[in-house]
């Protein structure tokens, strides 16, 4: 049987694709690729692929977001110190925060978009064979991370 290797792209439903789209260049940095008035589909990149996230309007009346611990979760470069300025850039442009967390193989930002999709932002803090043997090893978790910006 082949073997699925990774997650190729993520679509959302949400109210209006296009001015979703335009919070999703300006909060994370996404490149439009295409919108199509049509199909009310918007295609962005991160920059190294055709497109990782579909933006695609519901149905009238759809329940929109995410329930429980739903969530989709996108790594960035580097640690802790460019997760607390991504943290900082979306309090300071009004995103919703949902909590901040230490997995012990990530830190994490929870966040949602304007139509209540929870996204994740984590960083890094094993290298890949690290993170899976402490993931086997049942050792993740949830344990409080402080990203604000503190004065000495």
């Amino acid at each position: 049987m082949p073997k699925v290797n990774k997650v190729g792209h993520v679509v959302l439903a949400v109210k209006d694709p296009e001015a979703s789209a335009k919070w999703y260049v300006d909060i994370l940095g996404m490149e439009m690729m295409n919108y199509s008035e049509k199909g009310k589909m918007a295609f962005l990149s991160f920059g190294t692929y055709h497109h990782d996230i579909a933006l695609v309007q519901a149905p009238e009346g759809a329940t929109l977001g995410s329930t429980g611990l739903s969530h989709t979760a996108m790594q960035i470069e580097g640690g802790l110190d460019d997760l607390k300025d991504l943290y900082q850039n979306m309090k300071g442009k009004g995103v919703e925060i949902d909590f901040t967390t230490d997995h012990g193989l990530s830190q994490s930002v929870y966040f949602f978009d304007p139509d209540g999709n929870r996204l994740e932002i984590y960083c890094e803090t094993m290298t890949v064979e690290e993170g899976v043997d402490f993931m086997k090893a049942g050792k993740a978790g949830r344990a409080p991370l402080e990203l604000e910006a503190t004065t000495s």
